[in-house]
């Protein structure tokens, strides 16, 4: 006898689980299904920003300072000058992030989505062939709609025939954990001629290390710590917790998302650079979105809404991959920004969606520019 479910899920992630939760929130019938075992690790820079708090709280997970380690916002550093910026004030209050393991955040998942219901299949396999009907681990499985929330190196995206898009950048990242009280009261991003490193607070007494660089191959996570003295110094006697994990990182666009009764979300529907620090933040809305539309009756609010959620991240992406190739500039921004800090907080307003970026693209982006260009950094 064929299993059957109202929705099939491929992929048991964040986006997975979250999209998940949001169906069942809505009275879907729900079955998620993963290869692997929980909880299941990625190479992320496990901070939460407040608009990733704000979503996960409407899926019913509600996370604390003592799950993880609280920061107030975001500072960029390089060899010249440092900029901070505060998150800032939501309804009245302030709105921090919070670093959190990547395994502590899937567990809390797994668990929220067991008590709202949805099914649960580990180390279980989808055999998708061209021209047939899927399968899980051999056995018939009907469905009104399956969502392909399995990853970058989508499966289901393939079978389903919505590889067509672009590939707008790729780089490498690895991260890894040190045991050193956190320094700073925020996320700091390291500018370095190599690449990237940025470092979250996810205990209080650990941190977590992302490295990304658009170097093939050539670069680790030791090389690019190693080549930005700040780090160095700090880290030269602090204990490593964790092996190096690796990932792909990438800005990719596809034509489509959805096909007939089949949809992607997370990595497999598009994604933005890891240094906007928003992957989570756009697959919770793409699970809220998913499960509104599936509630109306189909994937058509989900097709046309998609879109505009990646539009801001890649955005942000494509500015900051501006200023990792091209370290002249970097610096000229950093500087200006140092020199006038109300600029970066504007820019940290529309990157955690609290100010609209057309608004500081006519008003701010003018004045930056010109600041750039006359500044001799």
């Amino acid at each position: 006898m064929a299993l059957t479910s109202d929705v099939l899920i491929a992929g048991g992630g964040p986006a997975g689980l979250a999209a998940a939760i949001a169906l069942r929130q809505r009275g879907a019938d729900v079955l998620l299904v993963d290869a692997l075992q929980p909880p299941i690790d990625k190479a992320c820079g496990e901070g939460l920003m407040p608009d990733s708090l704000r979503e996960l709280a409407q899926l019913g997970v509600e996370l604390t300072p003592r799950q993880g380690a609280p920061f107030r916002g975001i500072r960029f550093c390089d060899e010249r000058s440092t900029v901070s910026a505060d998150f800032p004030l939501c309804g009245g209050f302030s709105s921090g992030g919070i670093g959190i393991r990547r395994l502590a955040l899937h567990t809390l998942l797994v668990n929220r989505a067991r008590e709202a219901g949805v099914r649960l299949r580990w180390g279980t396999t989808i055999i998708l062939k061209p021209g047939q009907p899927a399968l899980l681990a051999h056995e018939p499985v009907s469905y009104r709609y399956l969502i392909g929330a399995d990853g970058l190196s989508s499966r289901v995206r393939s079978w389903a025939g919505l590889e067509r898009g672009a590939l707008l950048t790729k780089r490498f990242g690895f991260r890894i954990h040190y045991r050193i009280a956190p320094w700073s009261p925020y996320v700091e991003i390291h500018w370095g001629q190599r690449g990237q490193a940025y470092v979250t607070p996810v205990a209080p007494n650990e941190i977590c290390i992302t490295v990304m660089s658009r170097f093939p191959g050539s670069v680790r996570s030791d090389e690019v710590i190693h080549s930005i003295p700040a780090l160095r110094e700090k880290l030269m006697h602090a204990e490593i917790t964790t092996h190096e994990r690796g990932a792909l990182t990438t800005t990719r666009r596809l034509h489509r998302v959805v096909r007939g009764n089949i949809a992607l979300i997370g990595d497999a529907s598009g994604s933005a650079d890891a240094i906007t620090g928003e992957g989570l933040a756009m697959s919770f809305r793409q699970a809220m979105l998913l499960a509104d539309s599936i509630a109306g009756g189909s994937l058509a609010q989900y097709a046309a809404g998609h879109a505009e959620i990646l539009r801001l991240p890649q955005a942000m992406a494509r500015i900051m991959l501006f200023m990792d190739r091209w370290h002249g500039v970097r610096r000229k921004a950093l500087s200006v920004l140092d020199h006038d800090p109300l600029l970066f907080e504007k820019m940290l307003r529309v990157h955690v969606g609290e100010e609209p970026l057309r608004r500081f693209l006519i008003q701010d982006a003018p004045r930056l520019g010109r600041r750039i260009l006359l500044s001799h950094a």
